[in-house]
C-alpha cells in the first residue's frame, strides 16, 4: 500500500456531514486554547463518536475500519511491535497475509508513525483504522505484566540471597532506590492491578511460596507465585509507605497511602495481619481518576430509582443502604450526594476512609488512634449546622443513636449497615439496642444491593439452562421460563477467559409507610416482617437478579451465586 497522505480532519468531518461549521469553529478555538487534538475535542464535546471519526477516515482513504470489540487478537503478532511504540504511535499489528502485516492506526494519516513502524517491523504494511479507546484496551490486555512481575520477584530473591542487604536499600530510601528490585516489583504489581481493573491486591505468604492475587469483578485470580523469601521485604516496604510500625509483626495494622500509577492517582488502603508463615497484606485500590457514577447509571429498576430520589430530597429522615463489604453501598450514597450537592445545602460526611472526593462537600476522615471516632465527629458535625450528613457506617449503638436523633431533629442522614436484606435492617437496629421509637420515627427507606458480573459482550453466546438452573428460574418466572433466551460468556481475550467484564447492581427497597411504622412499634417482630413482605410484593434481590438474566446482562449461575448470599 502506498504511503498515506495527510488530510484535514475538520474538513473531512464537514464533508461527510458529521460536523457543522459552528461545531468545527468551536473545536478549532478550543484546540488553539488547549493544544489538544481536534479529534479528541469533538469526541469529548459530544459532537461525534470515536467510531464515526474512524469510519470517516477509513471511507476517505479507502481502507478497512476494524472494530476491535469483535476482533480476535493474535498476541504473537501484536508483540512484534514493542509496547512503548504501540502506545506512542497509537498502532497495533492486527494480522498477516501474503508476507504483509496489516496494522491498525488511530490516525492512519500520521506519516511519522507510518515510517517509524515500517522501520521497526521491517515488513510491508497495509493500513487499517481503529478507535483509540479500543486500541489502548487491546494493548493493555495483550502486553500483560505477569512475566515481568515473576522476573522482578526472582531478581529480588537473588538480591536478598543469604547476604545481608542494606536497610535503606530495602526500604527504598537510599540514593537510586527507585531502581531497587522491591520498588520495581511493587510498582509493576500496582500497574498490572490498575490495568486489569483489580479492586484489591492480596499478598499472601505460604509455606514454600509467596502468592499474589488480584480481586477482579469480585473474584480472586492468582497473578503470580514467587519465592517466600521476598515476603518480608515486600511487607516492610509497604508498611513504610503507609506509615505503619515496621518493627511490629505480631499484631494486625491498618493504614493508607497515595501513589501515582502511570500518572493516575490511586489511594491505597492497606491491612496487615500476622499469619502462620508471615504477614499477609491486603490492599484496596481506590482509583481517583474514575468518574463518580450518577444514579441514572447504577442500573436501578425505575420504581426504586424514583422512590430513592424522592426520599433523599426530604428535609429530614434517614436512608440506609445495606449489603456486604464490596457491594457498592458507598458508590450509591455518593451518587445520591452528587445530585443533592448545591450551594444552598451544607453537606458533611464522616467516613473511614474517604473513598470519593466531591467539591463543595465537607469530608471528615475518622482517625481512631487520636480518638477521632465516628460518634465524636458526628456530634461535632451536627453543631456545624448541616442539611445533609453522610455517616460511612452505623458501626455501633452510639453512632446509630446519634444519627437517628439527627434524622428526627431536621437533618437528612445517609448511611450504611451490614445486613443481608431490607427486612432484617430495622430489626438489626433494634438488636443494637437503638430505641424502638427512634427507628420508627427516623427511618425513611432501606435499600439493599449486591453486585453481579456482566457477561462479556465480545464472547456472549446462547446458553441452555441445566436442570437445577431451570428449576431455580421457574420459582420467579413460572411457565414463562422456557420463553426466554439465556446467555453466558464463552471466554475470550477481551475478558481474560472469564466470560465476564464489569459488574452491575441488583437491588431491593423497603419504604417505611405508616403501616410499617406501626408494625415496628409492636413488640412482635413477626408482625413487621409480614407487613414488610406484603409491601414488597416479591420485589426482592432475587427477582432483580432474574431480571438481569432475562435481559441477557448476566448468567443464571451468577444470579444464583449472589442469591445464595441472602436466601435461607
Amino acid at each position: 500500500m502506498a504511503r498515506p497522505e495527510k488530510i484535514r480532519l475538520g474538513d473531512l468531518l464537514i464533508q461527510q456531514g458529521l460536523l457543522t461549521d459552528e461545531q468545527l469553529r468551536f473545536a478549532l478555538d478550543e484546540q488553539k486554547r488547549s493544544g489538544r487534538k481536534l479529534g479528541r475535542i469533538v469526541v469529548e464535546s459530544g459532537f461525534v463518536t470515536e467510531e464515526a471519526i474512524s469510519q470517516a477516515l477509513a471511507k476517505q482513504l479507502r481502507i478497512a475500519f476494524v472494530d476491535l470489540k469483535h476482533f480476535s487478537p493474535q498476541p504473537e503478532l501484536i508483540r512484534l511491535l514493542p509496547e512503548a511504540q504501540a502506545r506512542r504511535y497509537r498502532a497495533v499489528v492486527l494480522d498477516e497475509a501474503g508476507g504483509r502485516l496489516r496494522v491498525g492506526f488511530v490516525d492512519p494519516t500520521d506519516l511519522q508513525a507510518y515510517d517509524e513502524l515500517t522501520r521497526i517491523l521491517r515488513r510491508d504494511i497495509d493500513l487499517a483504522v481503529v478507535t483509540e479507546s479500543q486500541l489502548l484496551a487491546l494493548v493493555d490486555r495483550v502486553y500483560q505484566r505477569t512475566a515481568e512481575i515473576s522476573g522482578l520477584a526472582k531478581e529480588l530473591t537473588a538480591e536478598l540471597g543469604d547476604v545481608p542487604v542494606e536497610f535503606g536499600e530495602l526500604l527504598g530510601t537510599a540514593p537510586g532506590a527507585e531502581e531497587a528490585p522491591v520498588v520495581k516489583l511493587l510498582q509493576t504489581v500496582f500497574e498490572e492491578a490498575l490495568r486489569t481493573r483489580a479492586s484489591d491486591i492480596h499478598i499472601e505468604p505460604q509455606e514454600r511460596s509467596l502468592r499474589i492475587r488480584f480481586r477482579i469483578d469480585g473474584v480472586l485470580h492468582v497473578q503470580t507465585e514467587a519465592d517466600a523469601k521476598i515476603a518480608p521485604a515486600m511487607a516492610l516496604r509497604l508498611k513504610l509507605m503507609s506509615g505503619l510500625d515496621i518493627s511490629e509483626k505480631r499484631l494486625p495494622q491498618d493504614g493508607r497511602f497515595a501513589i501515582k500509577v502511570r500518572n493516575t492517582p490511586v489511594d491505597v488502603r492497606i491491612s496487615t495481619m500476622p499469619t502462620q508463615y508471615g504477614e499477609s497484606v491486603v490492599m484496596r485500590l481506590l482509583n481517583q481518576s474514575t468518574g463518580l457514577l450518577g444514579l441514572d447509571r447504577l442500573n436501578m429498576p425505575p420504581r426504586i430509582l424514583e422512590r430513592l430520589r424522592h426520599c433523599v430530597r426530604r428535609p429530614s429522615g434517614m436512608v440506609l443502604v445495606t449489603g456486604p463489604t464490596g457491594s457498592g453501598k458507598t458508590t450509591t450514597l455518593y451518587a445520591a450526594l452528587a445530585e443533592l450537592n448545591s450551594t444552598e445545602k451544607k453537606i458533611i460526611t464522616v467516613e473511614d476512609p474517604v473513598e470519593y472526593r466531591l467539591p463543595g462537600i465537607n469530608q471528615v476522615q475518622v482517625h481512631e488512634k487520636i480518638d477521632l471516632t465516628f460518634d465524636r465527629v458526628l456530634r461535632s458535625a451536627l453543631r456545624q449546622d448541616p442539611d445533609i450528613v453522610l455517616v460511612g457506617e452505623m458501626r455501633d449503638q452510639t453512632t446509630a443513636e446519634i444519627g437517628m436523633r439527627a434524622a428526627i431533629t431536621g437533618h437528612m442522614v445517609l448511611s450504611t449497615l451490614h445486613t443481608n436484606d431490607v427486612i432484617s435492617t430495622p430489626i438489626r437496629l433494634l438488636d443494637m439496642d437503638v430505641p424502638r421509637y427512634m427507628v420508627a420515627l427516623s427511618l425513611q427507606m432501606v435499600l439493599a444491593q449486591r453486585l453481579v458480573r456482566v457477561i462479556c459482550e465480545n464472547c456472549a453466546e446462547a446458553h441452555v439452562p441445566a436442570p437445577h438452573e431451570h428449576e431455580w428460574l421457574r420459582f420467579e418466572l413460572g411457565e414463562r421460563v422456557d420463553s426466554h433466551r439465556y446467555l453466558h460468556g464463552r471466554g475470550c481475550a477481551h475478558c481474560g477467559g472469564t466470560g465476564y467484564q464489569g459488574r452491575t447492581g441488583v437491588y431491593e427497597m423497603l419504604e417505611m409507610t405508616n403501616e410499617l411504622v406501626e408494625a415496628i412499634n409492636s413488640d412482635d417482630t413477626g408482625i413487621f416482617v409480614q407487613a414488610a413482605r406484603q409491601q414488597m410484593a416479591g420485589e426482592t434481590l432475587r427477582r432483580d437478579a432474574v431480571r438481569l438474566v432475562v435481559q441477557g446482562r448476566t448468567t443464571i449461575d451468577e444470579a444464583m451465586r449472589i442469591s445464595n448470599q441472602f436466601e435461607d
